[in-house]
């Protein structure tokens, strides 16, 4: 298995180009290889200012759209509920177990914030996944330490593929 990346669209707002998929694609390996990852699957959804909102709202109780939210699959966290899955055979791998997580970006915020950054929607676009899939494996930015190093991995991938700001 290797790190792979699936999509899927949920918002009508505009169209993901294909150099999106192909860009996040390369920064998977690039993260990827910066962790030391080379196998897993992460799943990026696009969504709109809504969808987003909702999401924040559930998850997390925070009622207001946000730019992206990150679910690790792989985390073993104290709120997170167990899901078993059961298999046929004993010698059937865990369908989940490659699963790293979803990244959700919505693309209204990521539009909004590059014109206000002054940056392209593509270099958005990849510094909310980077920072998706930081998140996935366990990152945050809960103190000025944290933060300081999960935006310098952001920034190295960034840089590494293209997208400095």
């Amino acid at each position: 298995m290797a790190l792979t990346l699936d999509w899927i669209n949920e918002q009508q707002k505009m169209a993901v180009p294909e150099q999106w998929i192909s860009r996040l694609e390369q920064l998977l390996q690039l993260a990827g290889a910066v962790e030391g990852l080379t196998e897993g699957e992460v799943v990026v959804t696009f969504v709109d200012d809504e969808g987003i909102h909702g999401l924040n709202r559930d998850y997390r109780g925070i009622d207001r759209p946000t730019d992206v939210l990150s679910f690790a699959m792989q985390e073993d966290g104290e709120d997170e509920p167990d899901i078993v899955f059961e298999v046929e055979h004993e010698d059937e791998p865990d369908p989940m177990s490659g699963m790293l997580g979803d990244i959700i970006i919505s693309v209204e915020t990521a539009l909004r914030q590059s014109e206000e950054y002054g940056h392209s929607l593509e270099r958005e676009i990849g510094f909310l996944f980077v920072h998706g899939f930081l998140h996935l494996l366990g990152y945050d930015h809960q103190d000025e330490q944290a933060e300081a190093a999960m935006t310098a991995k952001q920034e190295a991938v960034l840089q590494q593929a293209g997208l400095s700001r």
